[in-house]
């Protein structure tokens, strides 16, 4: 990682890693306090938008496409709610066209690689093309509505880029991270952030407009999913748990339960957030931020208990100010 700039909040920016094919351009940039203020972590890995153009000209129907598998804009959210709560940020420039940081570096459609595939046999079954299949592994391949995303195949060395460039400084950094915060306060919370196409609404019901994943409970203690719940309820917002998202690959690599670091997936519906075209900001942006920083202070004095630190309420609430 290489250290660009100190701001004068005293937080520390780093980028680090590369989008191949776009020179100069990091594949992710991680905002944190030397002091942090409050033991939690927002990732956002799917809301890149540092499209290459080599990237996009082996798109079919690229300006369809491109958008579809963005979180899109669910960056800026986070940017503006670790400004305020004082939340280490980690975004991914790099698109998730590109290479999906959900994902483990095996999830791999052998078939758009125009190879055969390892011996599975030889593979741990769990986690042998367990997105793939759908179109939706390491290198999304095809959408609903849309079919094929590429007009070729890839070639291994290109592959191996991407997760060189990409995958692993990403995850190194968001490991890092998680590691710092909970030395600092003896537990930390992962707050690993996507948006989602409004759900249907099932049995007369409104569609909810969160799900929080933990894995179904191996990724984040309890007491802070019900707190989650608990807030959303008395704000009068509908929430869903586990289903139809209960985390992926970043949960189940990056949380540690047991140890004290935990971790959910927070997927936000983006009607709550975009414009009618779910294309830009909407008039509900800055109500959704509100919300969020609200969440986040919530959370945070509950990880801070969960570890121990006597020192961590005042802190929490120096930066909730």
């Amino acid at each position: 990682m290489t250290k660009a700039s100190d701001n004068a909040d005293d937080s520390q920016l780093v980028q680090g890693g590369i989008v191949p094919g776009h020179p100069g351009v990091p594949a992710y940039s991680l905002r944190r306090s030397a002091a942090s203020p409050i033991p939690v972590l927002i990732a956002v890995p799917h809301a890149g938008r540092a499209y290459a153009s080599t990237l996009l000209d082996r798109m079919r129907n690229p300006a369809f496409a491109a958008p579809r598998l963005e979180d899109r804009f669910v960056d800026l959210l986070a940017d503006a709610v670790a400004r305020r709560t004082g939340a280490a940020l980690l975004v991914a420039h790099a698109p998730r066209a590109l290479i999906d940081l959900n994902r483990a570096t095996d999830d791999i459609d052998w078939d758009m690689m125009g190879m055969p595939a390892p011996d599975a046999s030889a593979m741990p079954v769990a986690s042998f093309g367990r997105r793939a299949r759908s179109g939706l592994g390491l290198v999304p391949r095809r959408l609903p509505g849309l079919g094929e995303l590429w007009k070729r195949r890839m070639d291994h060395a290109e592959l191996d880029d991407r997760i060189a460039g990409v995958h692993v400084p990403y995850h190194a950094a968001l490991a890092e991270t998680l590691h710092a915060l909970h030395a600092r306060w003896g537990a930390a919370l992962l707050i690993d952030l996507h948006s989602m196409p409004p759900l249907p609404a099932r049995s007369n019901e409104p569609s909810p407009e969160f799900v929080v994943g933990d894995r179904f409970g191996v990724a984040c203690d309890g007491a802070l999913i019900a707190e989650a719940f608990s807030y959303f309820a008395e704000i009068g917002r509908r929430a869903a748990h586990n289903r139809p998202y209960a985390g992926g690959y970043v949960l189940e690599r990056h949380a540690r339960r047991g140890e004290g670091v935990h971790a959910l997936q927070l997927e936000i519906d983006r009607q709550c957030y975009l414009d009618s075209r779910l294309a830009e900001p909407g008039p509900r942006f800055a109500e959704m931020v509100d919300l969020l920083v609200g969440l986040v202070q919530r959370l945070a004095g509950d990880v801070a208990a969960l570890g121990g630190d006597a020192g961590g309420a005042p802190m929490i609430r120096d930066a909730a100010e």
